[in-house]
């Protein structure tokens, strides 16, 4: 697959909230996962190798109570880079409901996703 092909699938799986898939199909067993500083204690903001992004995110959902809401964004891409914007209101069991909003930034190498970097407000 070329990068806008991985790109459009991404946005079409996480809209459908498979997530796991995404990770599944689309990433290199190598993949970096890299999240903003600042995040609470025993987070990780560099995540390496795919069963260790599937740990982050399980546990990441384990977090959440309520899904109320969100959105994933048409990807843009260049070259083997895109980015897609994504949004989530949740309500988290220890810190209630916030509005999440983001941009992922993807590397593309091989055909697979190599590396994903999210920016955010942390806070």
């Amino acid at each position: 697959m070329n990068t806008e092909s991985i790109a459009k699938r991404l946005a079409e799986l996480c809209r459908d909230g498979k997530g796991g898939q995404a990770h599944d199909e689309l990433y290199a067993d190598d993949a970096v996962n890299i999240e903003m500083d600042g995040l609470p204690p025993g987070m990780p903001t560099t995540t390496t190798g795919l069963a260790a992004i599937r740990e982050k995110s399980r546990q990441f959902n384990e977090t959440i109570e309520t899904v109320h809401g969100g959105s994933v964004g048409d990807p843009i891409f260049v070259g083997n880079w895109f980015s897609v914007t994504m949004t989530m209101d949740v309500t988290f069991k220890q810190r209630g409901r916030v509005d999440m909003q983001e941009i992922g930034v993807y590397h593309v190498k091989n055909g697979k996703i190599v590396r994903e970097q999210f920016f955010y407000d942390v806070g």
